[in-house]
């Protein structure tokens, strides 16, 4: 009978936390967060920290995406580009580096619905993050996984040994 009232209270926190993020309630956090908020209700224009963020979503499909452009592609060497393609591996986290009209942004995408303000608020803080440690630690937040492979060690060439 003591595991049925344990239960019962884990499985109705697990509800209590549940989100059910929509429009109306990712737009009062961001209006909370963002330095300011233009748009309409699923096309939001944000300055967070100073640097333009555009978050979209879409309710029928349960989708929503935080970005911010970084640079045009053409104007990046393919060494630069590898390296944002292991960053998006190894300290990009949960945003990563994308490519779409010759542009390199950084991207959070997440389902709406289940989002919750604390991953909100996170997302904001990484899109950022990676947007101004691009060229140098290509990092979302302070934890890196892995090697670290952005290091200047792990730059150099490496040799097979047999």
């Amino acid at each position: 009978m003591k595991n049925i009232y344990i239960i019962t209270a884990l499985l109705f926190s697990v509800f209590i936390q549940a989100q059910d993020m929509n429009n109306e309630k990712l737009e009062e956090i961001l209006a909370k967060e963002a330095d300011s908020l233009i748009g309409l209700s699923g096309r939001w224009q944000v300055t967070y920290k100073e640097l333009t963020l555009l978050v979209v979503t879409d309710e029928t499909h349960d989708r929503m995406r935080i970005i911010t452009p970084i640079a045009e592609v053409s104007s990046l060497d393919k060494e630069l580009l590898t390296i944002c393609l292991a960053a998006n591996y190894h300290s990009a986290l949960d945003v990563k580096y994308a490519i779409s009209d010759d542009l390199l942004w950084s991207v959070y995408i997440h389902p709406l619905s289940p989002l919750t303000e604390e991953e909100l608020i996170s997302a904001l803080a990484q899109v950022y993050s990676a947007a101004v440690t691009f060229g140098s630690t290509f990092s979302s937040t302070e934890l890196i996984f892995g090697t670290g492979s952005n290091t200047e060690e792990n730059k150099k060439p490496k040799t097979k040994k047999i």
